[in-house]
């Protein structure tokens, strides 16, 4: 039997495997390999030739340029190869077209794309997102003002924002998710990281960083997309609801030991010797802290028999939901528009398709092959560019010694 060696034509490894294996789980296999397309797949092994630099800038700084570059440390320079950004404080936009635009509906959408954050210190600050739109727009002044589709990665600030982005445009209105999802330490590393969005047409999604699973779920659940029914608004709270849980237990009483002064005279205190009541007034005992003092009281709360529950308005069908809403017409290209505080992120290894066994075949190809070695690679670059210490005690460094005040004795 002769091998078949699984490349990138998949009709051909099927139609191999077929004549050699014959069996409905091969068939199976080939059927899902054949129907995976790939709308779009970059990894800038040719330069930034498909890509437009936008000079659209915002409010807090000027457009930045990028650089196709493997960055400072890797182990593997051709496949680290990337876009970057090169310019701190400054907007960088780039995008690229899609050769031929697509519509989503009907198929499984998923969306990768690795970055790393070279220059990330504590006080990084910068997106990382990627941006689905369509195809009328100008590239060259492609902006944070350009309507997009989706928009999905991570967006680091400090320590403070440590999230992954994943919005959904719904006629017009841009939805964030309503709960973020969630970096870890180990997640906000230096090292090249991948990210990939699935959306299924069963209006679910799930969102993996390196090939771990982040969050799962149905978009209509996690997004404020409109919901199936909506609050009736002729429906109000009746008059005699009762919305409080817990009431005052009105048989306690205060105990008859409990002591509410908070001070209390000094009963150790005694009048100075040589105090005259006429001359310096009549003498009183200083205040101290009662140890007594138990604070006011206050009667325990029990449960209100009479608690009806939080009041809800009857529910109605929504006129305005919409069953499906994973998809959308004319994705037509592919792009970064990003506010960095620190330069130096770098973008590589994207890819747009319907199948996730296809995402994870290119990431097997190229992102994998980036990362192994590469904590080494940047531990190395770290040691090499080590501030130099200056050696204590030598004599040329007690030559130049000043006094506390700053100044040599030369000075004086």
């Amino acid at each position: 039997m002769r091998s078949c060696d699984r490349g990138r034509d998949w009709e051909a490894v099927c139609v191999c495997l077929v004549t050699e294996c014959s069996t409905m789980r091969v068939l199976g296999a080939c059927a899902a390999f054949a129907a995976a397309e790939i709308f779009f797949e970059e990894t800038f092994d040719n330069g930034m030739d498909n890509w437009v630099t936008s000079t659209w800038k915002g409010g807090n700084g000027p457009a930045g340029t990028w650089a196709h570059t493997s960055g400072l440390s890797f182990s593997n320079e051709a496949e680290a190869k990337g876009i970057a950004t090169t310019g701190d404080f400054h907007y960088h936009s780039i995008s690229s077209k899609l050769s031929k635009p697509f519509s989503s509906k009907g198929k499984d959408l998923v969306v990768q794309f690795s970055v790393k954050h070279e220059n990330k210190v504590s006080t990084f600050c910068g997106g990382g997102y990627v941006k689905l739109m369509g195809s009328d727009f100008d590239q060259s002044t492609f902006g944070g003002d350009t309507d997009y589709k989706i928009m999905f990665g991570p967006d680091l600030c400090g320590y403070d924002v440590s999230r992954i982005h994943s919005i959904f445009n719904f006629k017009g209105e841009n939805l964030l998710k309503t709960e973020d999802i969630k970096l870890n330490y180990d997640d906000k590393n230096r090292l090249t990281k991948l990210y990939t969005l699935v959306v299924k047409p069963d209006n679910t999604y799930e969102v993996f960083l390196d090939k771990t699973s982040k969050s799962t779920g149905k978009l209509h659940d996690d997004w404020k997309f409109p919901q199936k029914t909506t609050d009736d608004a002729s429906d109000s709270k009746p008059a005699d609801w009762v919305d409080q849980a817990k009431i005052d237990d009105a048989d306690a009483s205060q105990p008859a030991d409990w002591v509410t002064e908070k001070k209390m005279v000094d009963p150790e205190a005694s009048k100075p010797e040589g105090w005259d009541d006429d001359e310096d007034g009549e003498w009183e005992a200083p205040m101290i802290d009662n140890p007594e003092f138990k604070g006011d009281w206050r009667a325990p709360r029990i449960e209100n028999p009479a608690y009806k529950g939080v009041w809800k308005a009857k529910q109605i069908d929504n006129k305005d939901f919409v069953e499906d809403v994973y998809g959308y017409d004319d994705i037509g290209a592919v792009g970064f528009e990003l506010w960095t505080v620190n330069a130096g992120s770098i973008f590589d290894n994207i890819i747009v398709t319907d199948s996730l066994d296809t995402a994870w075949e290119h990431a097997a190809a190229h992102w994998a092959k980036i990362t192994e070695g590469e904590k080494d690679a940047q531990d190395a670059f770290d040691k090499a560019n080590e501030p130099v210490q200056e050696e204590k005690g030598t004599d040329a460094g007690d030559e130049d010694l000043d006094d506390e005040d700053g100044m040599d004795d030369e000075d004086l």
